[in-house]
Formats: structure tokens, C-alpha cells, sequence
């Protein structure tokens, strides 16, 4: 450790807010910290160290202030802006404070293969992608009998759960497709809509916040997730699913093209509830068919929608390996610190 460098993560979200710029400033110090002495801020402006080499800051706005104030310390050298999402897809359009952190970062980062497309040209150059990464998990026994669906995400517009509210009342009538949702009220509206359904709509369940672990619980209990976000820089979610055995049924969106792969079949257009009850009852057809063909000699689930997406999600996973993620991490601060 007497050789390593000293690496400041900047996310704008801490353990508090349990979401996806929190999950990965955490994997990324434990990545690291067996080499180098790695610290998680807020805000770098409010906190600076001296002795600080390298600055990871999650998310070009949010983390603008820090930003700022490291290259006035440092320059742009051991700088790096990491795009997470909103930052990605919409605010260094538009946000003079996200445009100068790129202008300001010695590289950019991305977190999926999609993600440079984003990026304007002149930042082009100086991008690279790290895809994240989980851990592979058992994949549960799941009943034949009914098709269970499953939303993780907190309820607000990015994350598009009136999509799910909208399919849910689609499949009112289809007692063999249920469907829970985890995610806490961000938006007032949201929650109410979310209480709504759940009352008028027996095979939906709002779940509420739950921890990481029973949510990880849930996702290796379903048959499928619901990915339904408007805007995504790479959502750990999709990972859990896809290297938990459980298929995912995405919007088409770059963030998760850039996750799933250009050619994935679960995808719906962003906002189409029918599309999105046309693929659960397409898995619930497989499922339940299958449950009541299969035999000794030939398991359930032998062709079809859900068996490709399993298929496709089998092959997926090895991009998503924390072995992977950890050697590019590394290789990024060592190229910062060589600044």
C-alpha cells in the first residue's frame, strides 16, 4: 500500500440513497483499495485532501462543483469524469457545468458499448468504456404455473413505471402473469399511481424500498425483469438479472442496447405498454405450455421468446464480470496517474 495511489471517488449519491452511482462508487473502492487508498465523497469542493492523485467523479452536473475544483488544484491531470446517466443522455446537451466537467476531465468514461455514440466528437477521443460489474448468482427454481415479472427502480420519470402501470391494466384479465415492483416513492404522483394500481389491479404489487439483498432475492425468484427506463447510463440492474439467470425485457434505449447487445430480442419501445404485455404474454405462453408438456426427458422451457432471452443473457454475462471491470478500472488510474 506504501506504493499506491491515493484515489477520490466523487458521487453525487452515498449509501443513503442506495442507488446505481452509490452502488458502483462502492464496488469501485473495494476494487481498488487491495493497491491503492481510496475515499467516497460528496463533494470534493467541501472536502479536499492534499495528498489526493486521481479523482473518479461520477457524474458530469452533479459532481460539476468538485470538478471544478480539482482542476484549479491539479489541472486536468489524474481527472476523470465518469457519465453515469442523465449526464450521458441529456445533460451535456444542454448544461453549461456538465459541457465544461468533459472539457476539464483528462478522460471520460462510459459505462456500456453504446455509450460513446453519445458523446460529442470533440470529447470523443479522450472516451472509453467500463462496463460494470456483478457478481454471477444461482439461478432459482421457478414454478411453470404462472409467469412472475419483476421492476426494480424508484419511482420517478426516468425510470417510465407508468409504462408497468399502463401493461399492468393491459393484463387484468391474465391471472397467470404477476407482477411486482420494488422501488421507493421519488415522486409523489408516482407513489400515488403506484398505490392506485396496486388497488384496482390484484396481480400488482408496489413492494416498495427494499435492501439490496432481498431485492437481489426477488430478481433470482422472476421469471423476467421489467426494464422500462426513458433514459439509462447502464443500469446495474439489467446486470443482476442478466447474470442471476433471469431474462430481462428492456425498452429500447442506448443504455440498454449498449447492455444487452444490439440484436437482444425482450426489446419494447420506450412507452409501449402493448408491446411490453405482448412480450410478457409471449413468456407466459412458453412458461405455462411447456410446464404442462414437459417430462422427464425434455425440461421445461425447450424453445421460444423466454428460452432465447435465457439463451441470449447465458452469453451476455461474461461482459459483466467483476475480473474484467477491475483490470480496466486499474489500467484507468494508473493512466491517470502517469499524468
Amino acid at each position: 500500500m506504501d506504493d499506491g495511489l491515493h484515489i477520490v471517488i466523487v458521487s453525487p449519491a452515498l449509501s443513503d440513497a442506495n442507488n446505481g452511482n452509490w452502488q458502483t462508487a462502492r464496488r469501485w473502492q473495494g476494487m481498488l483499495a487491495a493497491q491503492h487508498t481510496v475515499r467516497i465523497v460528496r463533494d470534493w469542493a467541501a472536502d479536499p485532501a492534499p495528498n489526493d492523485q486521481v479523482m473518479l467523479a461520477l457524474h458530469a452536473r452533479r459532481s460539476a462543483s468538485s470538478v471544478q475544483a480539482w482542476a484549479q488544484a491539479h489541472g486536468s491531470a489524474g481527472l476523470a469524469v465518469v457519465l453515469t446517466g442523465t449526464d450521458l443522455y441529456r445533460d451535456i446537451a444542454v448544461d453549461v457545468q456538465a459541457q465544461q466537467s468533459l472539457d476539464l476531465a483528462q478522460r471520460l468514461v462510459v459505462l456500456q458499448e453504446q455509450g460513446p455514440l453519445a458523446v460529442p466528437s470533440h470529447w470523443r477521443k479522450k472516451t472509453e468504456v467500463i462496463v460494470q460489474s456483478v457478481p454471477t448468482r444461482q439461478t432459482h427454481r421457478k414454478t411453470t404455473r404462472h409467469l412472475r415479472a419483476l421492476m426494480v427502480g424508484h419511482l420517478r420519470a426516468e425510470k417510465d413505471p407508468l409504462t408497468l402501470f399502463a401493461a399492468a391494466q393491459l393484463l387484468d384479465t391474465e391471472p397467470t402473469i404477476l407482477i411486482d415492483h420494488i422501488g421507493a416513492p421519488l415522486e409523489d404522483a408516482l407513489g400515488q399511481a403506484a398505490l392506485d394500481t396496486s388497488r384496482h389491479h390484484r396481480h400488482y404489487r408496489w413492494l416498495g424500498e427494499q435492501d439490496h439483498e432481498a431485492t437481489l432475492r426477488r430478481i433470482q425468484g422472476a421469471h423476467v425483469l421489467v426494464h422500462a427506463s426513458r433514459m439509462e447510463g447502464g443500469a446495474h440492474v439489467v446486470m443482476e438479472a442478466v447474470c442471476s439467470g433471469t431474462p430481462v425485457l428492456a425498452s429500447r434505449i442506448p443504455g440498454n442496447v449498449g447492455m444487452l447487445g444490439t440484436d437482444y430480442a425482450g426489446y419494447f419501445e420506450v412507452g409501449d405498454a402493448q408491446g411490453l404485455a405482448r412480450l410478457l404474454r409471449q413468456c407466459r405462453d412458453e412458461l405455462v405450455q411447456a410446464g404442462s408438456e414437459a417430462t422427464p426427458a425434455e425440461p421445461a422451457g425447450a424453445g421460444g421468446l423466454l428460452s432465447q432471452l435465457q439463451r441470449q443473457c447465458v452469453l451476455r454475462a461474461p461482459l459483466f464480470s467483476p475480473v474484467r471491470e477491475r483490470a480496466a478500472l486499474l489500467a484507468l488510474v494508473d493512466a491517470l496517474a502517469a499524468a
